[in-house]
């Protein structure tokens, strides 16, 4: 029988929180000199448990606040966690907070090299694609610009464009079909299903539930850091949207 291509097993993830007698920056520092500051833990995911097989795609859904972007992080290896396993076999395509490791002083070409770089590729690899990149996001006039010049919408499909050029055994998409307008929602939206025709196996997190109903073989729904229900994807988003009713 074949590995998963994900496997979490047990996982939980815990964020560490200072919690302060005092209000100002200089108590603050000599508390912290002295060991008297108080933390305490966030859990934002306790004792998840789920496989991805390869070629499948599992929807997220869940409140904001339930560990939904948090679990995206782990998986893509970004956060370990803190109690428990992560295996995610292969390589991984994160298209999580896009453009977050863009540098707005750098231009456009100078991004694609060091954003793709963040992401596992090497530089040379990176220079001979530039091109190519540019030329999907529809931004090959715009290369040699500061990204402090760049629109919103501009930056979402330079980040998208990085992301995605490649063939990636995993893919984790966090809401990245909600940013952009229209036209580069359709054209993001075929090149993720070109991926996924290709055999990639998929974790998508959508607070859109008829994408999760389409897309999706099978889903989970989390909810204040646990997995509530894990199933057929009309199965679970039914039993999610009548929680929030």
């Amino acid at each position: 029988m074949t590995d998963p291509a994900i496997k979490v097993e047990n996982a939980s993830l815990a964020y560490r929180l200072s919690r302060l007698g005092s209000g100002t920056a200089k108590e603050y520092v000599i508390q912290l000199m002295k060991r008297q500051v108080k933390y305490e833990q966030l859990w934002a995911l306790r004792d998840v448990s789920f496989t991805v097989n390869s070629g499948e795609v599992l929807g997220v859904v869940g409140p904001n606040g339930s560990g939904k972007s948090t679990l995206m992080k782990m998986l893509a290896r970004v956060l370990p966690p803190t109690a428990g396993r992560v295996v995610v076999r292969g390589s991984v395509a994160p298209m999580i907070e896009l453009g977050a490791g863009f540098n707005t002083e750098l231009t456009g070409h100078e991004n694609i090299i060091m954003y793709g770089t963040l992401l596992g590729r090497s530089p040379d690899t990176m220079r001979q694609r530039a091109e190519g990149i540019a030329e999907w996001a529809n931004l090959t006039g715009y290369m040699d610009v500061p990204l402090r010049s760049y629109s919103s919408g501009m930056l979402a499909r330079l980040g998208f464009s990085v992301a995605t050029d490649t063939e990636p055994d995993v893919l984790i998409v966090d809401e990245v079909l909600s940013v952009g307008d229209a036209a580069f929602q359709q054209k993001s939206g075929e090149r993720m299903r070109t991926m996924i025709e290709d055999g990639a196996s998929v974790v998508l997190v959508s607070h859109n539930l008829p994408t999760v109903r389409d897309i999706a073989d099978r889903a989970i729904w989390l909810d204040r850091g646990k997995i509530m229900l894990d199933g057929d994807p009309d199965m679970v988003v039914d039993a999610y949207e009548e929680s929030v009713v």
